[in-house]
């Protein structure tokens, strides 16, 4: 789950944080002070809960909620306060919750159990394939640090959740080999970098990561390629001959695709 949290007070912001710790220990949980800098944080990552305090000085909790939901229309808003009266108007933004400090993890549980929106249900990735590779959450395009982390999760794809070894992804990326200490070594750094990436935009869990292997969990991946392999009309009708074509050892792919298409 990827929660933030947005209070004045860092005594606050920590509290939560330590709460959902509790209750989601492999979750991404973030804490701000500032509204300005949540908004900003919201336009590039996936967020499944918000907690926010109601009153702050830059922008009341309110006003921040309504915000949020401009740029993520599904996130779950959680107001956390001293003020009872607010319960209304928090009622009037269609809040998933409402708590009153000092919230603990009983009282936290409690909210997530019945959220408006159920955190899971939309954290499919959606994969092109046939064309470019290109990968969206949330209906926006995903962003690698790297143009390799998005490479490897090409392969992966492509090898339709069969597990790879880090010596097959090294020979994909390097095709000149190179050092192969070296190469290890930047390839932990991608593989990092790429799970950073789908953890911001609320898919962390399609990877597999094994020892010397990796893998996708390909039931967390609405895929055109997959699609087609399970004769959705739609998806052969998508094909045109194409696919992954940035990546030179995908080409082999095609002619098995073209040889399905012809059989429809």
């Amino acid at each position: 789950m990827n929660t933030i949290t947005i209070d004045d007070k860092q005594l606050a912001v920590n509290a939560m944080i330590h709460n959902m710790k509790e209750l989601d220990p492999e979750g991404n949980h973030v804490g701000l002070i500032s509204p300005l800098e949540a908004l900003s944080y919201a336009r590039s990552h996936h967020i499944d809960v918000a907690f926010l305090d109601i009153e702050m000085p830059e922008m009341n909790g309110l006003e921040m909620a309504e915000a949020l939901k401009k740029i993520q229309p599904e996130v779950n808003i959680v107001f956390v306060t001293g003020h009872k009266e607010y319960a209304l108007d928090a009622h009037n933004i269609f809040a998933s919750g409402y708590l009153v400090k000092p919230a603990d993890v009983p009282d936290v549980e409690k909210v997530l159990v019945h959220l408006r929106h159920p955190v899971g249900t939309a954290n499919r990735l959606k994969v092109r394939c046939f064309g470019n590779f290109e990968v969206f959450a949330h209906n926006r395009p995903v962003l690698f640090k790297r143009a390799k982390c998005k490479e490897i999760l090409a392969y992966l794809i492509d090898s339709r959740g069969a597990s790879v070894t880090m010596g097959e992804l090294i020979s994909i990326l390097w095709e000149d080999g190179g050092n192969l200490v070296s190469r290890n070594s930047q390839l932990r750094t991608f593989i990092s970098d790429l799970r950073r990436s789908l953890t911001d935009a609320g898919s962390g869990e399609v990877l597999i990561r094994e020892y010397n292997s990796l893998a996708i969990k390909t039931d967390m991946v609405d895929c055109d390629f997959y699609r087609f392999i399970d004769s959705d009309p739609e998806a052969v009708r998508e094909f045109m001959g194409e696919y992954m074509r940035q990546y030179s050892w995908a080409e082999e792919r095609i002619a098995e695709l073209m040889e399905i298409k012809s059989s429809f």
